[in-house]
């Protein structure tokens, strides 16, 4: 196991901290609960980059000034379901998300065929999902999963992410060692920081066209 670099604080959503004396207890937990998931996300990417043949620290240069955040998520309960969605389908754009859940449930994941499927919720257990930017990084060997939230008609739900996002200078392609002649890269680079910025600023639904993704960036 690869030595554990000292990293910038994963940021925490500001609008899950309050402020003042009353709020100290729940900002200090915020933070041990950011520092400790940090710990498993970055022994995963060690695991990752290993089951990709490469060194265990791999990935650790492209997070040395990281963008990580920690998101608080309530949904609250809806008397029609069926005609609200909690989060609309999307795929994260990072490199890993993890994500602690209540008992409630609502998250489901897109299968290759096109149906949707809910992720029951497992007691002390985290969901792991790959992001676009590993799906690059490994040239398609791991594949970021699409995802959407489904609110419940009668229960409130929490939930806490990690997503795990590397620096903003970082060019996001696919690692030289992983491809050759019979493998070619799949991708052209392209700026983490201007790439999410451009998601950030733009007006997308208004101009009738789609959000920046990654399969804007395949070589055909």
């Amino acid at each position: 196991m690869a030595a554990q670099p000292t990293w910038p604080k994963v940021l925490i959503n500001p609008g899950a901290l309050m402020y003042g004396e009353a709020s100290i207890p729940r900002r200090e937990a915020c933070e041990k609960y950011a520092e400790a998931v940090e710990k498993l996300a970055f022994r995963l990417l060690e695991l990752i980059a290993q089951s990709l043949g490469l060194p265990a620290d791999y990935f650790n240069s492209k997070f040395e000034e990281q963008t990580s955040v920690v998101r608080l998520n309530h949904y609250s309960p809806c008397p029609v379901p069926e005609l609200a969605l909690g989060v609309g389908r999307h795929k994260d754009p990072g490199a890993l998300t993890v994500l602690a859940q209540d008992h409630v449930g609502g998250l489901q994941v897109k299968r290759k065929d096109g149906e949707w499927i809910g992720v029951k919720p497992i007691p002390d257990s985290f969901v792991i999902n790959v992001g676009d930017c590993m799906q690059v990084w490994s040239n398609d060997k791991y594949k970021s999963a699409e995802h959407r939230v489904v609110v419940n008609d009668k229960k409130e739900r929490f939930s806490v992410p990690l997503f795990l996002n590397p620096s903003h200078y970082v060019m996001v392609g696919p690692v030289p060692d992983l491809v050759n002649e019979k493998n070619p890269p799949r991708y052209r680079e392209y700026c983490w920081g201007e790439f999410v910025k451009s998601r950030r600023h733009s007006n997308f639904k208004n101009l009738g066209t789609e959000n920046l993704q990654i399969h804007h960036f395949n070589i055909s």
